[in-house]
């Protein structure tokens, strides 16, 4: 029997341990879609807690602990720091068969040398050591990325962001990880939402220009998507709960546009219409910088509405949606495509049903000279866990090319998650040793290290970074 979290974790033949020790356990990290605070990497300051650290923004943690039973005090409220760790301690040992019990044990490890696992016994035990450690220099953000071996985040900006941090580190001497902006336009493309005029007024006021037509908006746009390329700013990312596409054409988008401007309602059909036009037009401006696009599709927000108005967006109220995505993410990528016009693009799923679809999808848009050109997310969400990431894994490998997969992301809020990456690397390992000794594929040492190696890190610091 194998002792929990071994060095041998998640490898299961002696094939896949030494794929691991060989390829996957020095890798850098390339970690291309995160919602880290660039705020928080400048200004580097000390955690006061591990709650803080680990806590604060973790709506995977605030939901779990709501299935406990934890009340919302303990959660996003007004308890003391310890109050919530204690909490949280409380949830653990209900979270066996959980990515979050992995996780959390692995960074615990990996960052602060406990081995100890987390439970109401141990929990004012491993508060204390942690907090001692934390106020230490070399438990600081920057040194989190740095013992991480991280090279590349993508963060996920608002266009109307001044991106003044990036600016700061960029220019920083001392500090040696790409920190680049990732242009996240859902205040352009959300018109529904109640904020949206307001939003319009702050476009206006960083581009110095009037935007009371979509001409305007689209020539701000490309204000900011300059902007941000200015910035080292090389991807985009879009909040896709549903795929419609419906061809629309400029006249039709502006009048949509000019109604909500005016405070009129608009149908859904509108809704749908004037972000087919608008997600074409970024589109164009991606491929013109040869930015990458990622869409993220599939998640249903905010079903706790009354939750959603205690406590706000974002805070673990979000789940797996149903809708179909297959037309209308081929009818939007052929009408790019149409136009030569198709960026890089990847696509994720947060309906594992979803699986067979983007595979397939992804190999109806190619261009010479670029292998994966559409490529097929890594497990996301709902979906990063083992049973998640080798379901994705090997439905890309049955009808696609794994060899060029881009692999793994933290799409996290915490700088202690970049054991996720390990994880990945892993569970990937583990599929190749399978295959190996199942005799699926070669006993060839080179291939398979190389293999690791390139969707463990090469082949999304090429993608990211190809001109």
């Amino acid at each position: 029997m194998k002792a929990f979290l071994d060095k041998d974790f998640l490898l299961n033949t002696d094939t896949a341990i030494e794929l691991y020790e060989n390829a996957g356990v020095d890798l850098p990290i390339f970690d291309f879609h995160c919602h880290l605070s660039p705020q928080e990497v400048w200004e580097n300051k000390p955690y006061e807690s591990i709650t803080q650290l680990w806590l604060g923004g973790d709506h995977y943690k605030w939901r779990a602990m709501r299935m406990q039973g934890i009340g919302e005090q303990y959660i996003t409220g007004d308890g003391s720091d310890w109050e919530k760790f204690a909490a949280w301690a409380e949830t653990m040992p209900h979270l066996i068969g959980n990515p979050l019990y992995h996780w959390a044990h692995m960074e615990l490890k990996m960052f602060f040398g406990i081995e100890k696992t987390l439970s109401p016994l141990t929990a004012r035990e491993i508060y204390d050591e942690c907090n001692e450690k934390l106020s230490r220099q070399e438990f600081r953000p920057r040194s989190f990325m740095e013992k991480s071996n991280v090279t590349f985040i993508g963060t996920t900006d608002d266009p109307v962001s001044e991106l003044e941090f990036h600016q700061l580190l960029e220019k920083d001497e001392s500090f040696h990880i790409t920190i680049a902006p990732t242009f996240r336009p859902d205040g352009a493309l959300f018109l529904e939402r109640p904020d949206f005029n307001s939003w319009i007024r702050r476009l206006e006021q960083v581009t110095n220009s009037k935007v009371s037509s979509m001409e305007g908006l689209i020539s701000a746009l490309k204000h900011r998507v300059d902007y941000f390329h200015e910035n080292g700013g090389r991807g985009s990312d879009h909040d896709i709960q549903k795929m419609v596409y419906i061809a629309t054409t400029e006249k039709e988008a502006d009048s949509i546009l000019k109604k909500r401007l005016n405070g009129e309602g608009l149908s859904t059909e509108e809704l749908d219409a004037y972000r087919s036009f608008l997600m074409k037009e970024l589109g164009k401006m991606y491929a013109q910088k040869q930015w990458v696009m990622q869409l993220h599709m599939g998640a249903m927000r905010n079903n706790n509405s009354k939750m959603k108005e205690l406590v706000g967006t974002d805070s673990g109220f979000d789940s797996v949606g149903e809708a179909n995505i297959a037309e209308g993410l081929s009818g939007f990528l052929d009408a790019l495509d149409q136009e030569d016009s198709l960026p890089r693009t990847v696509l994720f799923n947060l309906n594992p049903k979803d699986n067979p679809i983007l595979a397939g999808m992804a190999g109806n848009f190619c261009e010479e000279g670029i292998s994966g050109k559409v490529q097929f997310g890594s497990g996301w969400w709902f979906n990063d866990h083992i049973d998640g990431m080798e379901k994705q894994m090997k439905e890309l490998a049955n009808v696609g090319l794994l060899s060029h997969f881009i692999g793994m992301l933290t799409d996290s809020r915490s700088f202690l998650s970049y054991a996720r990456h390990d994880y990945f690397r892993r569970i990937l390992c583990n599929i190749l040793g399978d295959w190996t000794e199942q005799g699926l594929m070669p006993d060839d040492k080179g291939l398979r290290e190389q293999m690791v190696k390139n969707i463990g890190y090469y082949n999304a610091e090429n993608y990211f970074t190809r001109r």
